[in-house]
């Protein structure tokens, strides 16, 4: 028999499309296996303030086709500290919470493995960001609405760019990952993709630029953009290319937040589904400072250290695609 009894389920960091689907799946999951479950407000904040509420499947109704999160984000200072840690913890024990499911990204797992190696409870985590950048899952929550809602918007600026004969660099979310900007770049057909894992020198643009202008005869061109790019911000790539080619008329849109609302696509919410279902049989397994993810559409369970230690790397194969496509 589990000791697992009741459960906590918070949401951290950066919010993504698919968390409530997996706030749902959890709460269902854990009822139906005999497991009370306590909704986490704010994160990890919300454990040190003690801002609990006791869930019922009736609380995760008409929740699945939502974005953002209805336990909320936000970002704690304190959590950081092995006091605010500490806090955490009896907050946890007061109200007989055996085990954690948090659902996030690598910051969100940090701070889990982390709290589960100073005090003795078992943390599982959901990957959710739209980032797609942790090591031990094919995809991660909101990446795949993320990357629709890139592609909306880019074949509606290709539009005007197409009118008025215009060079667009367009900005996609993703620090230190170009998942997004590669899978999205070869799905809208853009002419460049830069990518803060893959090396570009400026002259290289240009020359790239100026081919695609002279050479194809185009009109209008779509650079995308991953907010890392190692050659500076998105504006000031754009505005050194203006200056030094008046010929072509630039323009910048940054996509910026707008690739983390709206509602989850079907896979997000089936994948979210799994995940939830998949984290509640860990804990109740004995499985603790874990991640849940899928490979090769089967899930699997990587411990928080392998995750946050190896750095998931772009697919080979997409990187050569649109060096080939962008001829």
């Amino acid at each position: 028999m589990t000791k697992i009894k009741r459960i906590g389920v918070l949401t951290s960091g950066g919010d993504a499309p698919g968390m409530n689907a997996a706030i749902r799946a959890v709460v269902r999951g854990a009822i139906f296996n005999n497991v009370e479950v306590m909704g986490i407000i704010k994160g990890y904040q919300g454990m040190i303030e003690e801002n609990f509420i006791k869930m019922e499947s009736h609380s995760v109704s008409n929740i699945i086709q939502l974005g953002g999160t209805i336990l909320k984000s936000a970002r704690s200072k304190e959590f950081l500290k092995p006091e605010g840690r500490q806090k955490a913890f009896d907050n946890l024990k007061k109200h007989k919470i055996d085990g954690l499911v948090v659902i996030g990204g690598d910051g969100t797992f940090t701070g889990a493995r982390i709290f589960s190696q100073e005090h003795d409870i078992p943390v599982v985590g959901i990957p959710g960001t739209i980032d797609n950048d942790l090591y031990g899952t094919d995809s991660t929550i909101g990446y795949d609405t993320a990357l629709n809602t890139v592609i909306e918007s880019v074949d509606k600026i290709r539009d005007t760019a197409s009118a008025h004969s215009r060079l667009f660099f367009i900005e996609v979310m993703g620090r230190d990952a170009g998942f997004l900007a590669l899978r999205s770049g070869i799905a809208s057909g853009a002419e460049a993709i830069l990518l803060p894992e893959v090396e570009t020198d400026f002259s290289n643009l240009q020359v790239f630029l100026q081919n695609q202008y002279k050479k194809k005869k185009k009109t209008s061109s779509i650079v995308l953009v991953a907010e890392g790019e190692k050659m500076g911000s998105t504006m000031s790539i754009a505005e050194k290319v203006a200056k030094d080619h008046p010929e072509f008329d630039v323009r910048v849109t940054i996509l910026g937040h707008t690739q983390r609302g709206g509602s989850p696509t079907v896979y997000d919410r089936v994948l979210a589904s799994q995940l939830g279902v998949a984290a509640v049989e860990a804990l109740l397994d004995d499985q603790k400072s874990i991640m849940v993810g899928i490979m090769n559409r089967e899930i699997t369970q990587v411990p928080f250290n392998q995750t946050l230690k190896n750095k998931k790397e772009l697919n080979p194969g997409l990187l050569k695609i649109s060096g080939i496509l962008s001829i």
